[in-house]
């Protein structure tokens, strides 16, 4: 597993306990399919279009920094 091998010997304090690699696991989603991967993503790229939050920061970004 590439986020065991990587995190086994890390020094950082982040990295310790036993629920940090799975719960990187549960965020990287690596039990689904390609197909099942792209459905979720479509859908959390759905919903933040329809999010207040990502208008009112894009549009914070847009007058801050000029970026759309």
């Amino acid at each position: 597993q590439p986020c065991s091998s990587c995190l086994a010997g890390s020094q950082l304090p982040c990295f310790h306990g036993s629920s940090t690699i799975r719960n990187l696991k549960e965020r990287f989603h690596m039990n689904m399919t390609e197909e099942q991967l792209q459905l979720l993503v479509e859908q959390m790229v759905d919903g933040s279009m329809r999010s207040i939050t990502t208008k009112l920061y894009d549009g914070f970004q847009y007058l801050t920094n000029g970026i759309m």
